[in-house]
């Protein structure tokens, strides 16, 4: 089966009675009938923030401001009609209401928005990541499930280029900070990065990171936290393609703990994006040259 991939952002809405409110598929997409929390795909370009107000605007009605990341998680869907394997990587928010007023979304993608317990919800078709964030089990959905492929209204583009990817704020316990270079030929290169790089098809974002971790640094890591998602478009990135390419990058960034330090050594394959990888005790980071996501993680600038 061919396989894709895309990039979806949901939100976890609760009134003053514990009810979460939950979204159900309409006819017209591909998980008609199954409940679900508010949320959609990321467009290309677009902040996975952004996505999530027009997305949950969009299905319910309501206008909502983003709170905390909660979860970064993936799932694989096999749309056996086109022979496709879908891999969505999810985030998913807190998020507070501001004002609308609450129905489906008109000739959309939900026929049905409603309030429920975990009680209620349970007695409903879930999609399995909905169960999972509310703690739920996760119960098998119909054979026939999913149904159409979603399209993508851009259409497809040889230059654009979606990628989802899993980095790290990686300590030690002497409180040094692990840090990666990008090798040249890649953007960005000569600057130290955070330790990671993009999920593989039908990879969890955390597990992608300490593969990345083994790979970049031979260091045997642990997810202590989700701290943040950063967001890059790059209109014109040129990589080892050789050419310039629309790129967005969506990047959750964790923290990590290395229980037992070793001498950080690149181990993949030679060829790869990362050059070299060191410890840095923290009086010696303010004064490396360091790509915008890693400065921020680890204080040097503005978040």
């Amino acid at each position: 089966m061919e396989q894709r991939r895309r990039i979806g952002a949901y939100g976890v809405l609760r009134d003053g009675h514990g009810r979460v409110l939950l979204a159900r598929g309409a006819a017209c997409c591909p998980y008609p009938g199954v409940w679900q929390l508010p949320g959609g795909g990321v467009e290309h370009a677009e902040h996975p923030a952004d996505a999530l107000v027009r997305e949950f605007g969009e299905e319910t009605g309501l206008t909502v401001g983003r709170g905390a990341i909660r979860a970064a998680i993936a799932d694989v869907a096999a749309f056996r009609a086109e022979h496709v394997a879908m891999h969505t990587d999810r985030l998913i928010f807190e998020v507070e209401a501001r004002g609308g007023r609450l129905r489906p979304e008109p000739d959309g993608g939900t026929d049905e928005v409603g309030w429920f317990t975990p009680e209620e919800a349970a007695a409903r078709p879930l999609m399995p990541f909905t169960a999972e964030l509310l703690g739920l089990p996760v119960s098998p959905l119909p054979a026939d499930l999913p149904r159409g492929l979603p399209v993508d209204p851009a259409g497809p583009s040889a230059d654009r280029r979606q990628r989802f990817g899993a980095y790290g704020l990686v300590t030690d316990p002497a409180g040094r900070v692990l840090l990666t270079m990008i090798a040249d030929g890649y953007p960005g290169a000569g600057r130290w990065h955070l330790p990671g790089g993009g999920t593989d098809h039908g990879e969890q974002p955390a597990a992608g990171l300490l593969r990345e971790l083994v790979e970049e640094a031979g260091q045997l890591g642990r997810v202590v936290e989700l701290l943040a998602v950063d967001n890059l478009h790059n209109p014109a990135a040129l990589g080892p393609e050789g050419r310039p390419l629309d790129w967005h990058g969506v990047r959750v960034i964790y923290r990590v703990h290395v229980d037992a330090p070793t001498e950080a050594v690149v181990t993949e394959l030679a060829g790869g994006s990362t050059a070299k990888a060191a410890w840095f005790a923290p009086e010696q980071v303010g004064g490396l040259p360091m790509t915008d996501v890693a400065a921020r993680a680890t204080g040097q600038r503005g978040r």
